[in-house]
């Protein structure tokens, strides 16, 4: 398995792997949605409204899980200064900023009925928001240095003093007094959600984890052959592709 830690080898590796994790992703998300949208019972006090959860909640966990990645792979960069965990680390950073939008938009839709505001400055809305500043700061200073190993270096040391944000998110319902409800699914002992909203919010985050692992193989892809452009593997490769 270390072959594959040369992009040389992970090029094709991840060509291969991409259409099979893509269509698992659609399938359990197209099945996750079914279940949300149509199967699942209308909350006793939100009503239909609380549907947007099954959107909502599977974000706000890939929102903080890209950026763990990001950062573990920033510090394998760092300490073994392999290209592949530059490689990954730069491409989580969209990715992972995308998830925490969506979650922040969605959570401002799902907050206007609820709590009859669009936002507040609630401790897991400001940490959440913190995090996207998070993400398009290392984006920005990824972007701001010419040299593609100086800038994964720099982004690296930014997305690991941007850690302590993740536990500050996850715990700021028990830490503070907050709008947000406790945990009900990742609780020790039984999840307090019932099984048939359970179901298909778990789903959805599978099919998101599936998502992610397809999108940022995709991106890796390309930054592979924008950084390896003058190799003459890259060469062999865009000349069998045209």
């Amino acid at each position: 398995m270390l072959s594959y830690a040369a992009p040389k080898n992970f090029y094709p590796f991840a060509g291969k792997l991409i259409p099979w994790i893509g269509f698992a992703a659609v399938v359990t998300l197209a099945f996750g949605l079914y279940l949300g949208l149509f199967v699942a019972p209308a909350d006793y006090q939100q009503g239909q409204s609380y549907r947007i959860m099954f959107i909502h909640v599977p974000s706000a966990w890939m929102s903080m899980f890209v950026y763990v990645v990001m950062a573990a792979a920033g510090a394998a960069s760092l300490v073994w200064k392999t290209k592949l965990a530059e490689v990954l680390a730069s491409a989580c950073a969209p990715i992972g900023a995308s998830f925490t939008l969506i979650t922040l938009v969605t959570g401002s839709l799902w907050g206007k009925p609820m709590w009859g505001t669009w936002w507040a400055w609630d401790a897991r809305l400001t940490s959440e928001l913190i995090l996207l500043f998070l993400y398009i700061g290392v984006m920005a200073l990824q972007a701001s240095i010419d040299d593609p190993r100086r800038a994964a270096r720099a982004a690296a040391v930014l997305a690991l003093v941007g850690v302590v944000n993740i536990p500050v998110i996850h715990f700021s319902v028990e830490w503070w007094n907050t709008l947000h409800q406790p945990a009900s699914v990742s609780k020790l002992g039984m999840p307090s959600i019932h099984p048939s909203m359970l179901a298909p919010l778990l789903l959805m985050a599978v099919g998101f984890k599936l998502y992610f692992v397809a999108m940022v193989l995709v991106r890796m892809r390309y930054q592979i052959l924008e950084r390896e452009r003058h190799t003459q593997w890259v060469a062999q490769v865009v000349e069998s592709e045209k």
